[in-house]
C-alpha cells in the first residue's frame, strides 16, 4: 500500500481518538457539575453561621468551599481569595456551575459574597447561596439587588 493511504489511516485513526477523548472529557465535566450542584441543593434549609462550614451552619464561601472539594477541587476558604481562581466568564457566558462573586457595600465597608449558579436559560438564571437573613436558598440572579452587584463570575470546572 502507498503512504497515502496509511497517512489517512493515521489522520482518521487520530481524529477518532481526540473526538472520544473530548467527549469522555465533556462527559465527566457535566458529571462534575451536576455533583456540584446537587452537593449545593443538599444544604438549601441549612441555617447561615458566619465562618460555618457544616449543615448545622455554614457561610457563603463554606458552600462554594465545600460543593467543590466534594469533587476534588481545592479553593481557597474565602469568597474574596476564591474569585482570583479558574477562567474569567462574563454574563454571555456563563453555565451551570460556575461561580457568581458580588461586592456589596454597606455602612462604607465592602464585603464579598458568592454563590454557585445552578440554572442558565434565556430569561431565567438561578443560584445557590448562603443568604445572612435566610440561610442557604436558591434564587433568581436577574433580581436588580443580585445584579446590579455582580462582580465576576469564575469557572472551575
Amino acid at each position: 500500500m502507498n503512504t497515502s493511504f496509511y497517512r489517512y489511516l493515521f489522520i482518521i485513526t487520530f481524529f477518532t481518538f481526540a473526538i472520544t477523548v473530548a467527549t469522555a472529557q465533556s462527559r465527566k465535566k457535566q458529571k462534575d457539575i451536576d455533583k456540584v450542584i446537587g452537593y449545593a441543593k443538599n444544604y438549601i434549609g441549612t441555617p447561615y453561621n458566619y465562618g460555618g462550614s457544616s449543615k448545622n451552619g455554614i457561610d457563603c464561601s463554606g458552600l462554594i468551599y465545600n460543593c467543590y472539594t466534594a469533587i476534588g477541587v481545592s479553593l481557597p476558604r474565602t469568597a474574596k481569595d476564591q474569585s482570583k481562581i479558574g477562567n474569567s466568564k462574563n454574563w454571555d457566558s456563563i453555565r451551570p456551575g460556575d461561580i457568581v462573586y458580588f461586592k456589596f457595600k454597606q455602612k462604607g465597608e465592602k464585603w464579598y459574597h458568592t454563590g454557585l449558579i445552578t440554572i442558565v436559560e434565556k430569561d431565567k438564571i438561578r443560584f445557590i447561596h448562603a443568604s445572612t437573613s435566610r440561610g442557604v436558598v436558591e434564587e433568581n440572579l436577574l433580581i436588580d439587588y443580585y445584579s446590579e452587584n455582580v462582580k465576576k463570575f469564575r469557572r472551575v470546572i
